[in-house]
């Protein structure tokens, strides 16, 4: 490997975007940078070498891990092995702290700078993670700006950078805009994100389906748009879909953000597109659902309130949140209805929604990218002159 190699590993779709943008902004600061390590196809676009395909990081769920876990330890311990026989100028893990804090750690020992970007969870549960945490990077970078007091607390080197994603939404894109390149009419739209990934699919898509069916009988006029966020998703969803041959919905292939610039309500699964939809200030229900025993194991170390980003992030309920045995198509049909029909409530959420947008655009993907900078000269080297002679 060559001396001007930063290794990246990222967990899943999200984990790609801020990948990606990490690099655009390092390639600025210098352009002979070179990476590889475990990322998506905005990475890959970017000159990055993934040695396994992302999915394989992409595993939701306690339960759900353990039939993986063979192959992760396995894919674990030849990264460990390829890293510390041929060191990198440093190592940044995203997200995926189940499988990059360990990674991490053996690679600190090693005296490789390692940075962890997003914070683990650990003010929602499991706060002893934090000492994993200290032991596995020298630097946190933090999306959110309530994460910090956790790593202030403990005295563990961590930078808020923002979200990446309050950069960039909306941008140029409008609602009319998106509804003319969607072919929609000028008519309600309700939005409907059933995750990115097989489980999340298997556990909320049914349920937003049928629920969705409620709302267009008694609003005929309603447009239903259906995010996909891959081929696979496409295929599991569309076999559903068989199962309501009244239903008139568009299906929209690996373009949320579209879908989200065209909604006036949104059906969401937690998780970034919470954010995503927060940031184009789309009134949403929120929901999850986890398999029964993933959810007892979860539920008994849960330390918050709330699941949802836009709840965590104000600090109190702005956003409904169905969970679990909540998740039932009539209980989501009334609260989409006041969404979608009540212009005072969906004002309301419209309005929290651009003060947290406010306070999350910071330039996270150059302030990323200086911490890694400053990790690694703290350890001696300047990419300025890396490659140099």
């Amino acid at each position: 490997m060559s001396n001007n190699t930063i290794v990246i590993v990222a967990g899943e779709a999200s984990g790609d975007i801020l990948g990606a943008g990490l690099m655009r902004a390092l390639l600025k600061q210098q352009p002979g940078l070179n990476f590889e390590g475990i990322g998506g196809s905005q990475m890959i676009a970017l000159g990055f070498k993934s040695l396994v395909p992302i999915e394989r990081l992409s595993v939701m769920g306690l339960v759900e891990v353990l039939g993986c876990l063979p192959e992760l330890l396995l894919l674990r311990r030849r990264l460990i092995k390829r890293y510390t026989q041929q060191p990198p100028l440093a190592m940044v893990g995203i997200d995926a702290p189940d499988f990059n804090l360990v990674l991490e750690t053996q690679l600190k020992a090693s005296n490789i700078p390692t940075v962890h970007y997003v914070s683990p969870s650990v003010w929602a549960w499991r706060e002893d993670r934090v000492f994993t945490v200290a032991k596995a990077c020298h630097r946190v970078l933090a999306l959110l700006p309530f994460e910090l007091p956790y790593y202030d607390r403990h005295q563990i080197p961590a930078t808020f950078v923002g979200h990446p994603l309050a950069d960039v939404i909306p941008g140029v894109l409008t609602q009319t805009q998106a509804r003319q390149d969607l072919q929609l009419k000028d008519q309600p739209v309700l939005a409907l994100l059933p995750g990115s990934r097989a489980m999340e699919v298997k556990q909320l898509a049914p349920d937003f389906l049928v629920a969705a069916a409620i709302l267009q009988t008694q609003n005929p006029n309603l447009q239903l748009v259906l995010a996909v966020a891959n081929q696979q998703r496409e295929q599991q969803l569309n076999a559903l879909l068989q199962g309501h041959p009244h239903l008139k919905v568009t299906l929209v292939l690996g373009q949320s953000h579209l879908v989200l610039a065209a909604a006036d309500a949104v059906l969401v699964a937690s998780g970034t597109a919470t954010l995503e939809a927060l940031l184009f200030e789309k009134p949403m229900l929120v929901c999850y659902r986890l398999s029964p025993i993933s959810y007892r194991l979860f539920k008994r170390k849960l330390k918050i309130s709330f699941v949802s980003l836009p709840n965590l992030l104000a600090g109190e309920k702005i956003v409904e949140e169905l969970l679990q045995d909540q998740v039932q198509p009539q209980l989501i049909a009334d609260h989409l209805e006041v969404l979608l029909f009540n212009q005072v409530a969906a004002e309301k959420q419209r309005s929290q929604f651009a003060n947290i947008h406010q306070q999350l655009a910071c330039g996270a993907d150059i302030s990323a990218a200086e911490a890694v900078i400053e990790v690694i000269a703290e350890h001696g080297e300047d990419i300025t002159r890396v490659g140099k002679t």
